[in-house]
């Protein structure tokens, strides 16, 4: 979908996901090989919707993964005053430039061992984020300002709930609670939709436990599915095996994955009646014998499972 193509008159927010951190300098740039000219082209959707606010996130996955140069850059940028200093006068001359409404942190995740945290991280989020905060009522308008967090209690363990108070909100990862990769972890090869309510409740309480207020989370939803290659094609359940990710689909390419439009062409081609699991709200499919999506939609028309 080209920028063009986003239909902003039914929008309130729109993300850019994901700009990069510059090691070292704290500068705001494209991530990977992409050009900074996607970020006015971005923006520029705002003409067909003043009201719009044009969000960029900086950080994501695979800027906090292992190995990498940026996975240090949160807490080297977070761990000092004169750090954060610098990357906020940066961050408002970058919003400045390309004409964006407020930014959204990544940070995949503050004080987790497994993925480069420091022990400090939680505390000095907080501490940047009321410096960011304080800084924002200064400027001509007030930039939107927030972050996203995990809904499992291994990550969100290192976080400082403290930090809501200086963000307008808070985006919660409820979705890719599942996929392959479960296989390398104590769950196992057992295929779970990647979004379902009755986890998201768990999630939510840890939330309520530390009075974060209701109108500060966004619920995230994924609109897509986490696909899978059954172990036993007669065994379709949640909780089956699965050997790998299902067949890559034609827009997508991805073992594991299928976009919304890549499930529904095959529900047509099939002409499958999807299952709906009430109890979690979610849909899920099986075709060619040992291929398997889970996905959400409407729970009319569709078989109990």
């Amino acid at each position: 979908m080209d920028f063009n193509d986003i239909p902003v008159g039914a929008l309130t927010h729109v993300h850019f996901s994901f700009g990069y951190i510059t090691p070292g300098d704290f500068k705001v740039a494209p991530m990977d090989d992409l050009k900074a000219s996607l970020f006015e082209d971005f923006t520029a959707i705002k003409k067909k919707n003043p009201k719009l606010k044009a969000i960029v996130a900086l950080g994501g996955w695979t800027f906090n993964d292992n190995g990498t140069a940026t996975q240090p850059v949160f807490s080297n940028m977070v761990s000092s005053a004169a750090n954060r200093k610098t990357f906020i006068n940066n961050l408002f001359g970058f919003l400045r430039k390309y004409a964006f409404d407020g930014v959204d942190f990544d940070w995949e995740y503050p004080g987790a061992p497994d993925r480069g945290g420091k022990p400090d991280d939680g505390k000095n989020f907080v501490t940047f984020l009321k410096e960011l905060d304080d800084l924002n009522k200064q400027q001509p308008e007030k930039y939107t300002i927030s972050f996203t967090v995990p809904t499992s209690y291994w990550y969100l363990r290192w976080f400082d709930l403290k930090a809501v108070d200086y963000v307008d909100y808070v985006n919660v990862m409820s979705y890719d609670l599942h996929g392959i990769w479960d296989s390398t972890n104590p769950i196992g090869n057992h295929i779970y939709a990647h979004t379902n309510l009755t986890e998201i409740k768990q999630a939510l309480n840890l939330f309520w436990r530390n009075d974060v207020p209701a109108n500060k989370l966004n619920l995230g939803l994924g609109f897509y599915g986490r696909s899978f290659q059954l172990s036993d094609p007669l065994c379709h359940t949640p909780g089956c095996g699965f050997k790998g990710g299902a067949t890559p689909g034609p827009c997508s390419d991805n073992s594991g994955t299928l976009t919304y439009r890549e499930i529904k062409d095959i529900v047509k081609q099939h002409k499958l009646t999807p299952y709906y699991d009430k109890e979690n709200a979610v849909k899920y499919i099986t075709w060619n014998q040992d291929q398997w999506v889970s996905f959400v939609s409407q729970p009319a028309t569709t078989r109990s499972a």
